[in-house]
């Protein structure tokens, strides 16, 4: 499927939090706003107090689920636009990340995202029937 796909979406998340990292974000925002707001710098000095300090790969844990807010988004994307995909986990991520030089960037592949369009023709599965959980077993409803 990856050497098949005609474009390959990779997710990567920062591998630890560090206080340049969170800085360098909150300055961002202030910058393109052009303004400081006393809650959002309140938040800033939270983050500071409580992320750098944590264990990297908790760290990397949380920053990997907010790399799937992105790729939700992309797949939605893909969606509308009537591209085919598929999200995709279970990769050699240390080779991935190795081959895009990804350490070096302070990054770390999470999940990935292969795009085009299917080629049914010799594609077994093509035709087979979608198989999902019940709505029942898959949501819980609360009134």
């Amino acid at each position: 499927m990856v050497t098949e796909c005609s474009h390959l979406l990779v997710f990567a998340a920062w591998d630890t939090y560090t206080a340049e990292r969170i800085n360098k974000i909150f300055d961002l925002v202030n910058e393109q706003r052009g303004f400081k707001n006393e809650g959002w710098e309140n938040y800033r000095q939270s983050l500071l107090s409580t992320y750098p300090q944590r264990d990297a790969e908790l760290n990397f844990n949380h920053a990997a689920k907010q790399a799937y807010i992105g790729f939700g988004m992309a797949i939605a994307a893909a969606a509308i636009e009537g591209v085919d995909c598929t999200p995709m986990e279970g990769f050699d991520a240390a080779a991935l990340d190795q081959i895009l030089n990804l350490k070096a960037k302070g990054l770390r592949s999470a999940v990935l995202l292969p795009l085009g369009y299917r080629a049914s023709e010799g594609d077994w599965l093509a035709n087979l029937k979608k198989v999902r959980n019940s709505r029942e077993d898959f949501i819980t409803e609360i009134n």
